[in-house]
């Protein structure tokens, strides 16, 4: 691999300010781009975890001051953080053991389908403002951590649109998933080192470095944006990353 590793620091610097600001598009955006630059798919995978292990916890932290989120143990936000983290244990660990079994196109287009369906969703429903339902956030938690450990992204989308569908303010579903995601990548990196004696971790310093220092400029970003434009910003990414998602299924299949 001839691509010089300091050019990792600036592209983890763009997607975790993404992500950051709006919950969703770390992995989903940099895990594509670094196997189009010639990485193998468990150079990134495990790398694109452990990184994001660090800047979710980074994340939760900075909104939890930033007021962009309530993550002491009596509230609400924290107790939907914990609910996601403890079904992340179920839908990582099955991604994770099942990694080389599965059909990678068919499962992007699956998750393409869900997450443009929540895009869809959102957006005919974008006035409206939804009951909250832990019943939802169970089911998307699981799928989302599923995902997670068998692409390395795909977990903001669904976590934070379904937050959303279940009745939580925006603001509150990005530091939410910053939170709940880091505790799933956590459960992944520990799979994958469990499972493979052979991981290159060479990736993981450079990308935690880049996107550690994007962390606390996206926590105030998301601060002031006010809630309407932060909702319809989510909706839009949300159908852009799901049609994404989808065609690159559809292309490898």
């Amino acid at each position: 691999m001839d691509f010089p590793l300091v050019c990792i620091v600036p592209l983890a610097f763009v997607c975790e300010y993404i992500d950051s600001s709006l919950g969703m598009g770390y992995g989903t955006a940099l895990t594509p781009l670094l196997l189009l630059l010639g990485f193998e798919p468990l150079q990134v995978i495990p790398a694109v975890l452990l990184s994001e292990f660090a800047t979710g916890m980074t994340a939760a932290l900075c909104h939890h001051r930033a007021a962009n989120v309530n993550l002491h143990p009596s509230a609400l936000d924290a107790k939907v953080a914990l609910v996601l983290s403890a079904f992340a244990v179920l839908g990582t660990v099955a991604s994770v053991v099942l990694v080389v079994r599965l059909p990678a196109g068919v499962l992007k287009i699956c998750i393409g389908c869900i997450v443009l369906s929540m895009g869809v969703y959102l957006l005919v429903n974008f006035r409206r403002r939804a009951r909250f339902s832990w019943t939802r956030l169970m089911v998307l938690g699981t799928i989302a951590s599923f995902n997670k450990g068998m692409s390395g992204g795909g977990y903001g989308p669904l976590v934070t649109g379904g937050q959303i569908m279940s009745g939580v303010g925006v603001k509150n579903a990005v530091g939410i998933t910053s939170l709940s995601e880091g505790v799933t990548c956590l459960i992944g990196v520990v799979m994958y080192c469990v499972l493979r004696s052979d991981i290159d971790w060479t990736l993981a310093p450079w990308l935690a470095a880049g996107a550690l220092l994007s962390v606390p400029c996206a926590a105030q970003t998301l601060k002031r944006i006010p809630e309407r434009p932060a909702r319809l910003a989510v909706v839009c990414v949300i159908l852009l990353l799901g049609g994404l998602t989808l065609g690159k299924g559809l292309v490898r299949v």
